[in-house]
């Protein structure tokens, strides 16, 4: 197999042009390697999305055979969050410690040990202990998979190659919505469980980072590592040489945890991921994932709650998709902020009809289509900028010398919030009303639309050196258009 995977990635290699930005070396292989890593996504998105098919069987038709209420039910779709966020910090250590590869392949054991759970579950406590196993295979993707695809790629397709994570949690969602539909929880439940070894088979011959083997000083390897991909042709000895003087930098500025939060450019790098992280979870994104089916009943629209889910995930699949196409020609801040704007419109139309309806029902009796267009152009909007980027610049914006240990931040961070926002969504709902938590919402994605255009710099096609340079507030040559006020205030000291 091995043989096979090399002679299929040269032949399709000789047809990718080998001269991007001006940077040598093939870029299928890239592609290859950054799909494969991010099939961890596709187990993650299984999951993520197992609560929407899953909670009408579970609760109203006990169809594992006891009983569950909305409440049991809240918290085993929120424990998932729960162990993804204990991860976060052990998943940082053990890439260090045994590469971002090995990290990742050792993640299959806690995702099948949370299906298992899941498939033969006879009360509540074994389906939420499932879910956190889950959550702690799924977490520990987030940062390690981002990680491994910014430090494989060259810089020119960085941006396409971390955008596939996300189109990847897309592409398992949209496939339990559509797997739901036809199966039984349980059955449902099994083919989610096949899921995470296909990941560890085709894993298993991807090439380890290349950074990784700088840092324990294997040179070979991480040759070999940058032949395969780049291309059996590339001369990899300059790159080699600028991995080694990276290497060698950070070695002499190693700091303890306390220390990293000296450095100007972690304490900027760690405002904007975080800032990022809390614009993602508080626009509203997992509850109107978890409660798609809830959303459309609470509409009225007519349709059957099974083909409003299956429309919602095609949506988000297509969107991830064009994404991936366009986040290194567009840049990243301006998909950021196109998005946060129409993320704030599509919960002000949901507030505005779920307002009209609780005022007078009649008032909305033709206007059914208006939360399906809601829902439609919020999942579209969060899939083209703060689905994918946010983890995106995770993986961008720390030094190597700080990254094992703020990195994780950004992923407790993100799925605490996730925890919160999935638990308290009911009761939200409750207190405020269902308009009044979209109200809410778009109120915090017009705020995270401010963010971004005052905080977060452009990354597009700038090597991870020069953005730490950056960060610092060196000036650094980029593209026009995709400047950032902020930093622009603090480079023109430097610009001596």
């Amino acid at each position: 197999m091995k043989s096979f995977l090399k002679r299929t990635r040269e032949t399709m290699s000789s047809f990718v042009v080998n001269n991007v930005a001006g940077e040598s070396g093939r870029k299928l292989p890239q592609y290859i390697a950054g799909l494969a890593a991010s099939g961890g996504a596709l187990a993650a998105g299984t999951f993520l999305g197992w609560t929407s098919p899953a909670e009408i069987p579970l609760v109203q038709k006990q169809e594992y055979g006891f009983p569950i209420s909305t409440e049991d039910f809240s918290w085993i779709g929120s424990m998932a969050n729960l162990g993804a966020a204990l991860m976060c910090f052990p998943i940082g250590i053990l890439m260090k410690m045994i590469g971002r590869k090995w990290a990742m392949l050792t993640m299959v054991l806690p995702l099948l040990l949370g299906w298992l759970l899941i498939i033969f579950a006879n009360n509540v406590a074994m389906l939420m202990v499932g879910r956190f196993f889950l959550g702690i295979g799924g977490g520990a993707f987030c940062i390690a998979a981002p990680t491994y695809t910014a430090e494989i790629a060259q810089s020119s397709i960085r941006g396409t190659l971390g955008t596939f994570f996300q189109l990847l949690v897309t592409v398992g969602i949209l496939f339990v919505y559509g797997v739901g539909a036809a199966v039984n929880v349980q059955v449902l439940s099994i083919i989610c469980g096949v899921i995470p070894i296909a990941f560890g088979l085709i894993f298993f011959f991807m090439p380890e980072s290349p950074h990784y083997f700088i840092e324990k000083s294997r040179d070979d390897e991480a040759s070999k590592s940058l032949k395969w991909l780049r291309g059996s042709s590339y001369d990899e000895r300059a790159e080699i040489e600028e991995l080694k003087a990276e290497d060698a930098k950070m070695r002499e500025e190693k700091i303890t945890f306390t220390q990293g939060f000296k450095q100007r450019s972690t304490i900027r790098a760690l405002i904007i991921s975080l800032g990022l992280m809390f614009f993602q979870q508080l626009s509203g994104i997992n509850a109107v994932i978890f409660y798609t089916t809830t959303i459309f009943d609470d509409a009225n629209t007519g349709l059957e709650a099974t083909a409003a889910t299956i429309i919602v995930g095609v949506i988000q699949v297509v969107a991830t998709l064009l994404a991936t196409f366009i986040v290194d020609k567009a840049g990243r801040r301006i998909l950021l902020m196109i998005s946060d704007f129409f993320m704030a419109i599509s919960t002000i139309l949901l507030a505005v009809y779920f307002q009209l309806k609780e005022d007078d029902a009649t008032q909305v009796e033709n206007l059914g289509w208006l939360p399906v267009l809601a829902v439609c152009l919020f999942i579209a909007m969060f899939s083209i900028g703060f689905g994918p980027i946010p983890w995106l610049m995770v993986g961008e914006l720390f030094a190597n010398n700080v990254k094992a240990y703020v990195s994780p931040l950004a992923g407790v961070f993100n799925w605490l919030l996730a925890f919160l926002v999935t638990k308290v969504f009911t009761n939200l709902r409750d207190a405020l009303g269902i308009a009044g938590v979209f109200w809410l919402f778009s109120g915090l994605s017009l705020l995270g639309t401010v963010f971004v255009f005052f905080m977060v710099p452009e990354t597009k096609g700038i090597s991870l050196a020069d953005i730490q340079r950056m960060l610092s507030g060196e000036k650094v040559r980029r593209s026009s258009g995709h400047s950032n006020p902020a930093l622009e205030d603090d480079e023109k000291p430097d610009s001596r």
